[in-house]
Order: C-alpha cells, then sequence, then structure tokens
C-alpha cells in the first residue's frame, strides 16, 4: 500500500477535494494499527464533517470500515436487516424481526445499549430473565441459519473501525454528519451478513436527524452506498415528535411489544412495525409486491405465528418465557405517580427529547455509560399529540421507586413547564410515516 501523508490527505478534504479508495483505506488502516494520532483523526472526521463526501468516497469509507473486521456471509437472499436511528419508545425490532422471521425471512440483529435520551434495543431485552446477548459470532450464524432470527449485542469483531471512530465522533461534534452516519451503519450491517437493510430514519424533535429534509438526505445516502455494494434496500421516514407507542422504559416496552404481537397494541407502533416488517418480506424476495407482503405481517399477527416465533427466540437464547402470558415475571416499580393536565384543550406538541432524558432521572436510561439501568421504571402515555384532554386528565403515568419522590417532583414540574403545550384550538394527530424512499428514487 502507497505511504501517503496524513496531513496532506486532512488538507486534501478541508478543501473539499476527492480522496481515492487508497487514501481512505490508508487512513483507516493507520487508525487500526494505532499509527495515526486520534487528533489527526478528529481532525480528518472535522474536515469531512463541513466539507462533506461524494457517495463513492462513503462507499470507499464503509468499504475500509467493513473489512476491519469479521465479515459474515450467509446463503440466500432472504436475509434482511432493519436499522433504526433511534427514538424514544422504539421497540419496534421486538415486533418487526418476529413477524418477518414467520414469514420466511432470516434476521440477524446485533443491537446496541442506550446512552442519552434514547433507549438501547439490548437493555430493553435484558429486562427478560436468562435472556443472553453475548453470543459469539459462531453462535449466531448457527441459531440465524437454524432458527431465522437472534439478537445479540455489538461485538468489536464486527466493524472494529466504526467502533475507534465513533468514539471521537462522540466528543468532537461530529456525529450528526451524513457521510459518517452511512459508513457507520452500513459497515457494520453488510459485516453481519444482510443481503437486504430496511431503515427507519427518525425525524422530529426526538431524532438526531431533526427535519424531514435532513432525513431524506441520509436515506439517499444510505441507498445510494447500498446499491454500490449490489444490495437491496428501502427507507423509511417516520415520525419522532412523540413517543413511538405508549410505552417508555425497559420492562414496559417488553410488555407493549408483545401487546403488538397479540395484536392489542397502540396503532402507531403496530402500524410502524407492520410496515417495516413488510418492507423485509418484500427485499427479502418471499413476496412479489409490497401489499402482498403487508398481507402477509398481517396475518402471521393474527393466526399467532409471529408471537410463537418471538418465544422461539427468548427461549433459544436462555430467556424465561412465562412473561409473555406473566407481565409480572418481569421487573416492574411498584410506585404510580399520574402527570395531570393542567387545563383543557388538545396536546399540541412534546420535546420528545426531554421525555427520554426525565426517563433517565429515575434509572430508565444511562447519563454515563457506567450508569446500571433499572428496567423497572418509567413512563406509560395516556395522551398522544391530537388527543383532547380535559383538566385533571391523566397524561402519563410514571412508574418508579420509593425513594424517588424528589426525582417524581422534579419530572411532573419540568414535564408541565418545558415538555408538553396544550392547545385551545382542536389538533390534527400526525403521521407516523412521512415518507417511503426506495433505490430507484435514488440515483
Amino acid at each position: 500500500m502507497p505511504n501517503f501523508s496524513m496531513y496532506e490527505i486532512i488538507d486534501k478534504k478541508k478543501r473539499g477535494k476527492k480522496l481515492s479508495k487508497e487514501e481512505i483505506d490508508w487512513v483507516v488502516q493507520g487508525l487500526m494499527k494505532k499509527k495515526i494520532a486520534d487528533y489527526q483523526m478528529t481532525a480528518f472526521l472535522m474536515a469531512i464533517f463541513l466539507k462533506g463526501m461524494t457517495t463513492e468516497e462513503t462507499a470507499y469509507l464503509t468499504d475500509a470500515m467493513l473489512y476491519s473486521g469479521k465479515v459474515l456471509t450467509f446463503e440466500g437472499q432472504n436475509v434482511v436487516d432493519k436499522h433504526s436511528t433511534g427514538g424514544i419508545g422504539d421497540k419496534a425490532s421486538f415486533i418487526l424481526a418476529p413477524i418477518a422471521a414467520a414469514c420466511g425471512v432470516k434476521v440477524p440483529m446485533i443491537a446496541g445499549r442506550g446512552l442519552g435520551f434514547t433507549g438501547g434495543t439490548v437493555d430493553k431485552i435484558e429486562s427478560v430473565k436468562g435472556f443472553k446477548t453475548n453470543l459469539s459470532l459462531e453462535e449466531f450464524q448457527k441459531r440465524l441459519n437454524k432458527k431465522g432470527i437472534v439478537l445479540i449485542g455489538q461485538t468489536k469483531e464486527i466493524a472494529p473501525a466504526d467502533g475507534l471512530i465513533y468514539a471521537l465522533r462522540d466528543v468532537t461534534a461530529t456525529i450528526d454528519s451524513i457521510p459518517l452516519i452511512t459508513a457507520s451503519i452500513m459497515s457494520k450491517k453488510l459485516a453481519e451478513g444482510a443481503n437486504g437493510i430496511v431503515m427507519d430514519i427518525k425525524s422530529g424533535s426526538g431524532a438526531f436527524m431533526g427535519s424531514i429534509s435532513d432525513a431524506r438526505k441520509l436515506a439517499k445516502s444510505i441507498i445510494g452506498t447500498a446499491k454500490r455494494f449490489d444490495k437491496k434496500s428501502v427507507a423509511l421516514i417516520t415520525n419522532m415528535d412523540q413517543p413511538l407507542g405508549n410505552a417508555v422504559g425497559n420492562s414496559l416496552e417488553m410488555i407493549e411489544s408483545v401487546e403488538v404481537l397479540k395484536g392489542n397494541g397502540p396503532k402507531d407502533i403496530t402500524e410502524i412495525s407492520l410496515a417495516l416488517a413488510a418492507r423485509m418480506i418484500h427485499i427479502g424476495g418471499v413476496e412479489k409486491t409490497y401489499s402482498a407482503a403487508l398481507k402477509k405481517a398481517k396475518e402471521s399477527v393474527a393466526n399467532g405465528s409471529a408471537l410463537k416465533k418471538f418465544k422461539e427466540m427468548i427461549k433459544d437464547q436462555g430467556g424465561d418465557t412465562s412473561f409473555i402470558t406473566n407481565y409480572d415475571k418481569l421487573p416492574i416499580a411498584k410506585e404510580r405517580t399520574e402527570v395531570l393536565a393542567p387545563k383543557s384543550g388538545w396536546i399540541k406538541s412534546f420535546k420528545n427529547d426531554q421525555i427520554g432524558l426525565l426517563c433517565t432521572e429515575i434509572g430508565g436510561g444511562r447519563k454515563v455509560k457506567t450508569d446500571k439501568i433499572d428496567f423497572g421504571v418509567g413512563f406509560y402515555f395516556n395522551k398522544k399529540l391530537g388527543d383532547k384532554v380535559s383538566k385533571g386528565d391523566s397524561i402519563f403515568t410514571i412508574y418508579h421507586n420509593k425513594n424517588q419522590k424528589k426525582e417524581v417532583q422534579y419530572i411532573q414540574e419540568r414535564f408541565l413547564k418545558e415538555v408538553v403545550k396544550i392547545s385551545a384550538q382542536k389538533v390534527q394527530k400526525p403521521k407516523t410515516i412521512h415518507e417511503v424512499i426506495q433505490a430507484k428514487d435514488v440515483k
């Protein structure tokens, strides 16, 4: 490999010039071998943040990060994964994965933990007693081939360069860069052996991509990169101006996931889970049209096969399945406090990211990586955007512990003062899905 100069590469990118595949490979390999200092890599990432990357450069970066670790492969084209950019109450993975698997799609899930205002998939599933997320990659492959569905935590063997780069992005204000987000997501999804990828890109006050236009740019970047790797992909731009579903908090969200699989879930989380699962079924080649795939997804819920597949996954990975019929088997905080509407009207808006942060105040999330999660605490929303409320109605219920009176009082005051707005005029209920962007929409 040619011996480049990091100084010259940084200078080239800061001037907005295009980098070659060899230059990008050299940078990533140099980072992995610890031949490039963190301060140089930080400058490089900031140059990308400010000047961007072409679709071709983004593909080069994805490729370099992808092959920095192990790359899994599976036979057939029906291995499809879903990725969400994260949000409050987003438990869709636990619903769509068993639906898709019940319909003949193999679903590999390598998930992360929560930090900040968004919840983590691994944290939520670990509220189930005994469930193991620390499987080896060999076990991951074996279980996926045999069962069609598996969920593990992030591993250093998959795209390790992404872990090093993300750690630097996290502390240098370069998280919200579309090329860097694209390379981060795609390197991991391609490394885990997915032949198709369905993206759930959140937009709104509880999302990293606040505007629909920014979400659209990210969707097109990911789909364009997937096309370069000859992978099928589709992206949904979805609403994150309010919690998805009614439950926020680890055990509460697991209960709501099971309720959706039983056909009893809230409308918004049910709609988005079915839509995402149907896209997986479609691009996985099980059905030739999206409408046929959606019908099949709905049937899997109605006939109980999706719930059965969920139970199989829990049991196969050591989890106690009894919570599916008895929710008391999950850790649930005993105390309840209602947050009441201070006046009559219609729920106009939430500062959704603040809802996630307030949940961390009672232990439902982490302020720092070393914090221990309390699986039993959380919120249950009785009113959502566009709902009519009378003064004294419960907007949401806080699930908490006896020793958290100060935290609960803080949540109540902060929520009513800063987080929720109630309008005297009727408010229209928001869409759950804003747009669908497919490969044909991206040049």
